[in-house]
């Protein structure tokens, strides 16, 4: 098969607990670049907020937000908000249950409140750098939402409509919080529509994810690649299962597949 573009999850995936890459992330992706395929970066963090890791990788294009915002070569091709109604209900709801809530906007990340162990370990986490108090003005603007201090039974209380559901972060110390996925907006949506974009067919591309927010992308390849170190109940959704973030599991992959060496 001539594969044409790899869509890869970052946390669990390209990012290690320490933060770092594997030497063997950067070679694939460099052996891989100069085959010509075309790599995005597809993650539910937000894209303001990757830079730096875009730049040691040499990719410009991204899927962020769980699939709210996509970029091919730096230009956006796909722009779908969360509606305000929904945004302000949640603001209703965590008050109420005591649960704390970040609202990613093109912009920044806008907290319920910046307080606490769980908030301060989920900026710590995924090294956010663009936080502030969350405030009504933005309410129309939002792309991502992630729910934390939530009991896994608390998720329905978020899940408003059939066409949102909630998916568990897979990463140690934040299994109490959840992201707000949209069933016609999120990674595998935001794959379909870049597939389109590109003139690729489904059988010609690659994923690599380790959490259930990546179970939506999985469907919209041709070869998918679940983490050694992914979600359990991601695994019936890969074609593949490939060694953990790391053990080279992005390179192991490929490899698989006769496309590194």
């Amino acid at each position: 098969m001539n594969y044409k573009s790899v869509f890869l999850d970052i946390d669990g995936t390209i990012l290690k607990p320490d933060h770092t890459f594997t030497h063997s992330t950067k070679n694939a992706i460099d052996q891989i670049q100069a085959q010509g395929i075309e790599v995005f970066l597809a993650t539910g963090r937000p894209l303001h907020e990757l830079d730096e890791l875009a730049k040691q990788l040499n990719i410009h294009s991204f899927i962020g937000y769980n699939g709210a915002y996509a970029t091919y070569n730096d230009k956006a091709f796909f722009n779908e908000p969360i509606h305000k109604k929904v945004v302000e209900q949640y603001i209703d709801i965590s008050k109420k249950y005591g649960h704390e809530i970040v609202f990613y906007t093109a912009d920044k990340n806008y907290f319920t409140s910046l307080d606490g162990p769980i908030i301060n370990q989920f900026i710590d986490t995924f090294e956010l750098k663009f936080n502030e108090l969350y405030t009504d003005h933005i309410s129309a603007e939002v792309l991502g939402i992630t729910v934390m201090n939530l009991e896994p039974h608390e998720s329905a209380l978020y899940e408003l409509e059939e066409n949102i559901h909630l998916a568990q972060v897979n990463l140690k110390g934040l299994e109490h919080c959840f992201d707000v996925i949209r069933n016609n907006v999120n990674k595998g949506k935001a794959v379909q529509q870049a597939l389109e974009l590109m003139h690729i067919s489904k059988e010609e591309t690659i994923a690599f994810g380790d959490g259930m927010n990546d179970k939506e992308m999985f469907q919209s390849v041709g070869e998918s690649f679940a983490m050694g170190n992914a979600h359990e109940d991601l695994f019936q959704y890969a074609k593949y299962t490939t060694t953990s973030v790391s053990e080279d599991g992005i390179f192991n992959g490929l490899k698989k597949l006769g496309i590194v060496k």
